[in-house]
């Protein structure tokens, strides 16, 4: 059977190209050039630059383009090429693909093992660190002139809040508030914020009504 290579090469000697004036016209490595004209396709990268190839050699020929890669169909078969393709090739392909699957199952397992330590941290935190308590009102060393105060501040989500040992209520965002009495003098007012494993916060407040 007549290979299209055989034609090609026929072609460029009648008209007096040698391989390296083809490959500096086409682009195409002369080694590429001379698998195609031995028909040695599994020479070249892949399945679509054989067909490129073929292609671009029939036109810088002018040649006839279809009944040229008609013929080159018939000696070409896709499926066969795959199979003949070098061991090394095939390989490194099967290498690269096996790299990218551990890198992903990696990365996978890496976000995994995160999501939980940081679920862990966020459930058992208050067993390990004490409750933030923030008192908004009254300053330290704040000087009154009556004989009655207003106590605000937050704390964490669930914890409970006393001041001078008597529980006040905590909303559902940790904010509270409570008006106490102060007997006169100087009063100091102890706030504490208890979470759910018995950590506790504790800030002092020092007031003093006015003129005493």
């Amino acid at each position: 059977m007549i290979r299209v290579g055989q034609k090609l090469q026929e072609e460029r000697i009648r008209k007096g190209y040698s391989l390296d004036d083809i490959a500096k016209a086409t682009k195409i490595r002369v080694a590429f050039l001379r698998a195609i004209e031995e028909g040695d396709y599994k020479k070249l990268p892949s399945v679509t630059y054989v067909s490129g190839f073929v292609k671009n050699y029939i036109d810088f020929l002018e040649l006839p383009e279809k009944p040229y890669l008609a013929l080159f169909r018939r000696e070409f078969n896709e499926g066969d090429y795959q199979t003949i393709l070098p061991e090394n090739i095939s390989a490194s392909k099967e290498i690269s693909v096996n790299k990218v699957r551990i890198r992903q199952a990696l990365i996978l397992a890496g976000v995994a093992i995160l999501g939980l330590l940081l679920y862990i941290f966020f459930q058992y935190r208050q067993a390990i660190f004490s409750p933030s308590l923030v008192i908004d009102q009254p300053k330290e060393n704040a000087a009154i002139s009556t004989q009655t105060v207003i106590v605000s501040g937050h704390t964490e989500q669930n914890d409970s809040v006393t001041i001078n040992t008597i529980p006040v209520v905590v909303d559902e965002s940790g904010n509270f508030r409570k008006e106490i009495g102060i007997l006169g003098g100087t009063t100091t007012i102890t706030i504490t914020s208890t979470n759910t494993f018995g950590k506790t916060t504790t800030v002092l407040r020092h007031i003093r009504i006015k003129g005493e």
